[in-house]
């Protein structure tokens, strides 16, 4: 695997056998290519590697996040960028609390588990 195209899922396996390292470099590489300009593209590809690993792992809430919100109508690279707010904001809480692991990842769960492609769009309209 070489290219990625956040609008087609990566085969899991060919994702999960590539280095981390080259996971950003071709996430990075498809929003250069496609010319979207971001603040900061290198966080913008670590966030859609993470998401990807994370389908690609089979984590029951991201996975079932992104049927759900393809029937709400958002593309596949837009449920990507959903799940990847969710999960920078899960992130920045991280700093904040004392939560174990198990509680951290459950609080990441139900908040993926309350997303929504409505949700989504008032966030960013």
């Amino acid at each position: 695997m070489h290219q990625y195209d956040p609008e087609c899922a990566p085969n899991p396996e060919e994702w999960l056998a590539l280095d981390e390292q080259e996971r950003f470099s071709i996430a990075e590489q498809y929003h250069r290519e496609a010319r979207i300009k971001l603040p900061n593209l290198s966080a913008h590809a670590i966030f859609h590697a993470i998401v990807e690993n994370q389908i690609a792992e089979g984590l029951e809430p991201v996975v079932r996040a992104m049927a759900r919100l393809a029937k709400e109508g958002l593309t596949r690279h837009d449920a990507v960028h959903a799940i990847g707010f969710v999960l920078a904001n899960h992130i920045n809480d991280l700093f904040k609390s004392k939560d174990d692991a198990t509680t951290s990842q459950a609080r990441y769960d139900a908040a993926v588990e309350r997303l929504t492609a409505k949700s989504w769009r008032k966030e960013f309209s």
